[in-house]
């Protein structure tokens, strides 16, 4: 008995025993482990970052249009008006031409 006893004893603990190979691999594992934490929290911050940089493109974009807007109206008013003056004088050439011809024809008479 004390024979199956002590072969007993031998099994559970060669069972138990963690031989090199295994002990690197789990040391592997846990700096790899550690790796993608460290990993995963830097893409945490790098994405972070990227929303505040385009949240600032966002507002330089929205400031460039409020610029624009105010630009072009005063442009835009001036078109029209330089567009009213040169209607003006084309009634103004016709005005001119119809009185001129007016006149013709009355010294005429």
């Amino acid at each position: 008995m004390a024979g199956l006893t002590q072969n007993w004893l031998n099994a559970m603990f060669n069972s138990t025993m963690i031989d090199p190979a295994q002990i690197t691999l789990f040391i592997v594992i846990i700096i790899l482990t550690a790796l993608i934490i460290i990993l995963g929290i830097q893409v945490f911050f790098i994405l972070r970052e990227f929303r505040r940089t385009i949240n600032k493109a966002n507002k330089v974009l929205d400031d460039t249009g409020i610029i624009t807007e105010s630009v072009s109206g005063p442009i835009s008013n001036l078109s029209n008006m330089a567009t009213g003056i040169k209607a003006g004088s084309i009634i103004a050439a016709l005005l001119n031409r119809k009185k001129s011809k007016k006149r013709r024809d009355d010294d005429d008479e």
